[in-house]
């Protein structure tokens, strides 16, 4: 075994020692191609005008209808797609986009929020010889930094802590992280530095100490992908492109070409899901870029073709901020199955994952309670004994299908690819696929290449290389500090809408209520403890939300950091939404309804009812059922055998407590397992068992309880905040 480490250690070096000659060759080159990208604005060589505002929905949808030919259509609204249009309209080419459902409704929305080369890919590069790899990750590098100069507001430099348990792993595990550092050249974020255990620790307290010995920190980039995503499409609109949401594909058009005699894609046939509206919208070029869907466009085209894609779920959840430090990245590189897991700070939230197993693709991919306990599990072995891993700490949960692409043009078709694979049909559809968030641009810069060849069509070169995003423009570090003082704006919302808006976030300060407080002026919050504002759901309707799903998961991000408060939000953005769009209040309870349906099934509220169901195990001694009993008693006094709002009512009104009717529903509505309007003694028991087994957290009615219990005598303000606890 040792031997086997110590070949593995010299072949890294062997490897490295190519990899730092070549790194440096294409590092030369890379600089001579595009050295000037950092300081020269690419806005200067687009000669296309960009609008100060963009359109509406309803007049991209004209834009659709009424334009006879466009040069490229692109099918699919997630970040390559969207990458794709502006590359084409920023050319000079008239473009059309067309998404189903929402702008990053899917993979693009629910990644692990990394900008990265991968360092694994990397060591498996440098392990196998792989030249394919290691030019995947030298492309990712570059793009990384173009993508953190591009659009500053929503990215930033992290740095991630390797941490070391065993003395071999240390020069190892070093010598591949400076080898990362090599490869991104010039454009490597910080260098890597090697800390002792005691550093270690003072930087993630958190970590386990047992056999540390200690860790290696180097640096890659974190983005808001949902609002990346966004950033691209609004930009591309800005620029001319006709990007629409909720319109859906139903069939490809075609023509046959008079000089060849074959039959060539001319455009599709689509759907206006808000609607119901058909019409035709054409093309001399259309693009598929739907990621996961790739293979159901591609036999709209042809249903004979064999399938590319071979789509892998990943899963992630959400746990409150005080699991990692708030600047500070934990990587797992070697899982008890082989994977990696990152832990990372995000949204002052604390993100985990990601799991790589097979799955059928799906718009509604669901996180399984078997991922959920892998990753806590895993969790724990890297945090010290002293902080309780709990399952009730769950927040959030997601799985997305990462789209990974076997390449048909390949010897080898069973070998799936890393990087991303470029198709054109006999019929001259155009497909897009693989690769990863970090590569959007350079994936849209080969896919626009390979149209404009294979169509005849007249365009210049990319120009997207340090083209600025929505809302980077005139950002800066300390805009915030002008929102707080130009508009009364507390400083957490302040820095919250700078770092999503960028110079954009003046516009949502303007249509920001007055709170009638002394302070904050203005800027009334959706849920308390998040500094999203109801202004912000006015703004986005302007950036095209139609549901309230849009609203809770990619225009805000409240449903990837908290279901719970997600959904205590929701009645609130409704009635913004049906405002603004006019909705019937049958409307109005639909989106209720989906949107709840979108928590509970894809966010993860399902796997939180199922830790406590009403046959759920109750495990306590009996001395805790007798404490349980005596404080339930305390709210029952009619030995009725149930406590009902009005128990509560009557009990608070004993120690002066007043607590708004609808607050004490939520509160007792979080444990009525069987919906009754009642909480049974049963029931309490359970919940108070899944609390001590740490399966529930927060639960504002234990919480309530208890301090009613206490403060009996003393009179004192009782709390009826969510404390944070999750599913």
């Amino acid at each position: 075994m040792a031997f086997q480490k110590a070949v593995n250690f010299f072949a890294l070096i062997g490897g490295g020692a190519i990899a730092t000659v070549f790194g440096f060759f294409q590092f030369s080159q890379y600089r001579n191609k595009h050295g000037t990208f950092v300081h020269v604005q690419a806005a200067e060589a687009v000669t296309v005008p960009i609008k100060n505002h963009f359109p509406t929905r309803e007049q991209q949808i004209l834009t659709l209808q009424t334009t006879s030919e466009f040069d490229v259509l692109v099918i699919g609204g997630g970040a390559t797609g969207c990458g794709c249009a502006l590359d084409a309209v920023t050319r000079g080419l008239k473009t059309a986009l067309l998404e189903r459902d929402d702008f990053s409704s899917g993979t693009s929305s629910r990644s692990t929020k990394l900008i990265h080369g991968g360092v694994r890919y990397l060591q498996k590069a440098i392990m196998k010889l792989d030249f394919e790899q290691y030019k995947m990750v030298k492309e990712a590098l570059e793009e990384r930094a173009n993508l953190l100069e591009i659009a500053p507001h929503l990215s930033a430099p992290l740095p991630i802590m390797l941490p070391v348990y065993k003395w071999w792993q240390l020069p190892y595990y070093w010598f591949g992280i400076k080898l990362y550092d090599l490869v991104a050249g010039s454009q490597c974020l910080k260098s890597s530095y090697v800390l002792s255990k005691a550093r270690a620790l003072e930087l993630f307290p958190m970590l386990r100490k047992d056999e540390l010995v200690g860790a290696i920190v180097y640096y890659d980039g974190q983005h808001n992908d949902a609002r990346m995503n966004l950033a691209i499409a609004l930009t591309a609109a800005r620029y001319g492109a006709a990007t629409a949401n909720y319109a859906e594909v139903l069939r490809l058009l075609k023509m046959t070409d008079a000089s060849s005699g074959k039959e060539r894609v001319c455009g599709v046939r689509c759907r206006d899901v808000l609607t119901g509206q058909e019409f035709d919208v054409r093309a001399k070029c259309v693009i598929n870029a739907t990621g996961p869907f790739t293979d159901s466009v591609r036999k709209m085209d042809d249903q004979e073709v064999p399938n590319i894609c071979q789509p892998s779920a990943g899963v992630h959840i959400v746990m409150p901020g005080y699991y990692s430090p708030d600047n500070m990245g934990l990587l797992d590189p070697a899982t008890s199955d082989g994977r990696v897991i990152f832990f990372l700070p995000w949204e002052k939230m604390t993100i985990a994952g990601t799991t790589d197993s097979p799955t059928d693709v799906t718009s509604h991919p669901i996180p399984t309670e078997e991922d959920i306990n892998f990753i806590l599990n895993e969790v724990r072995n890297y945090l010290s004994v002293d902080v309780e891993v709990r399952r009730g700490d769950v927040l959030a949960a997601w799985s997305g299908i990462r789209p990974l692409v076997t390449d048909p043009n390949s010897k080898d078709t069973q070998s799936i690819s890393r990087n991303h694979v470029v198709t054109i049909s006999d019929s001259g559809l155009v497909t897009i696929a693989g690769g990863k968030w970090t590569t959007y641009r350079a994936m849209a810069q080969d896919t626009i290449d390979a149209a404009i060849q294979a169509h005849g069509l007249k365009a210049g070169s990319s120009k997207t290389i340090g083209l600025q995003l929505q809302g980077a423009e005139d950002w800066s570090p300390t805009l915030y500090i002008r929102l707080v003082q130009d508009y009364g704006l507390e400083s957490e919302v302040a820095q919250h809408l700078a770092s999503t808006y960028g110079d954009k976030a003046f516009e949502v300060a303007k249509i920001a209520q007055v709170t009638g407080k002394r302070w904050p002026i203005v800027g009334k919050r959706l849920v308390s403890e998040f500094p999203y504002i109801e202004a912000e759901v006015v703004y986005g309707v302007k950036e095209y939300a139609r549901t309230a799903v849009d609203m809770i998961s990619r225009r805000t991000r409240l449903a990837f950091l908290n279901v719970q408060a997600a959904e205590e939000a929701l009645p609130r953005i409704v009635d913004i939404m049906g405002k603004e769009l006019n909705w019937s209040e049958q409307k109005k309870k639909e989106e209720l309804e989906a949107a709840k349906k979108f928590l509970y099934y894809e966010m993860g509220y399902k796997v939180k009812s199922d830790q406590l169901t009403d046959s759920s195990e109750i495990s306590l001694v009996p001395s805790d059922i007798e404490r349980y009993k005596k404080r339930f008693h305390m709210f029952d006094k009619d030995k009725k055998g149930f406590i009902t709002i009005l128990d509560v009512q009557r009990v608070l009104e004993s120690i002066s407590v007043q607590i708004a009717e609808n607050t004490l529903h939520d509160i007792l509505n979080e444990v009525d397992l069987n919906k009754n309007g009642q909480v049974e003694l049963n029931e309490f028991l359970q919940l108070m068992s899944a609390i001590q087994k740490g399966h529930v957290s927060g639960s504002r009615l234990a919480v309530l309880m208890k301090t009613a219990e206490e403060n009996l005598r003393q009179r004192v303000v009782i709390p009826v905040d969510r404390s944070g606890g999750g599913l």
